[in-house]
């Protein structure tokens, strides 16, 4: 499957919120496989987050939901006050009984990371709704 080319030389820039290197590395190579071309970083924490929203500039924000000392809640509060309508994804590998995740553009089980590309292609405006 040909990438689907990002509007810079590097791809689409993804920023993932996440305190597991493994988990944003298994995101990054679900959506590459999927067949976007894309530029990842991951960050984790408030500061981290403010930081590579204004260098990195991303085309989208993939949060896990459930971080230690810093809460996807307050990933999407963050992204929201910089960018009201910047992409952003939530990731989880589940959610407590009577737990809800915040309102997001789209919500994904760690276990269905094989959507992904899709859901950031619709996202990103690259296939019809």
């Amino acid at each position: 499957m040909a990438a689907v080319p990002g509007p810079g030389p590097d791809g689409w820039r993804v920023l993932l919120v996440d305190d597991s290197r493994d988990d944003a590395e298994l995101a990054e190579f679900a959506m590459r496989k999927g067949g976007l071309a894309v530029d990842c970083r991951r960050v984790h924490g408030a500061g981290a987050l403010a930081d590579a929203l204004r260098a990195f500039v991303p085309h989208a924000v993939v949060s896990d939901v459930n971080l230690p000392g810093f809460s996807g809640a307050e990933a999407l509060a963050q992204v929201r006050a910089h960018d009201p309508a910047l992409p952003f994804v939530f990731l989880t590998g589940g959610l407590a009984p009577g737990d809800e995740a915040p309102a997001a553009d789209g919500m994904l089980l760690k276990d269905d990371l094989d959507a992904l590309p899709g859901v950031l292609r619709r996202l990103l405006g690259l296939t019809a709704s």
